[in-house]
């Protein structure tokens, strides 16, 4: 089973990020992005799988789009970064990937987990 799944650490707080929307998009082109779903982490800052529900992962570009500016107002924080943008390179169809982010209302930080 195929999935991409995220979680998102909020450094600042020391504590898990919830409620932060996250986007998925798949490359369509040269230029465009074609939309897969959206949805938001849970009370421990995962979202399982974005993939919608009987959709195998396919070879090629991705954009997860995190909306920080939501969850810093959520938090009545001010953040640098209204939104990050994570674009990765699948390569294996039906591969399984996690794709963490590290957050603070002035940086961020990724770093791809080998599943």
């Amino acid at each position: 089973m195929s999935r991409i799944g995220t979680s998102v650490y909020d450094t600042a707080r020391k504590a898990p990020a919830d409620r932060v929307p996250v986007k998925l998009e798949k490359r369509s082109g040269a230029e465009g992005w074609e939309f897969r779903t959206r949805a938001l982490t849970d009370g421990a800052g995962h979202i399982e799988n974005l993939l919608p529900e009987g959709l195998e992962l396919s070879a090629g570009v991705y954009r997860l789009t995190f909306d920080t500016g939501s969850y810093f107002e959520h938090h009545h924080q001010r953040g640098f970064y209204p939104e990050v943008s994570v674009v990765f390179d699948v390569q294996h169809p039906g591969a399984e990937i996690h794709i963490p982010l590290q957050l603070s209302p002035e940086g961020y930080a990724t770093q791809r987990e080998k599943q």
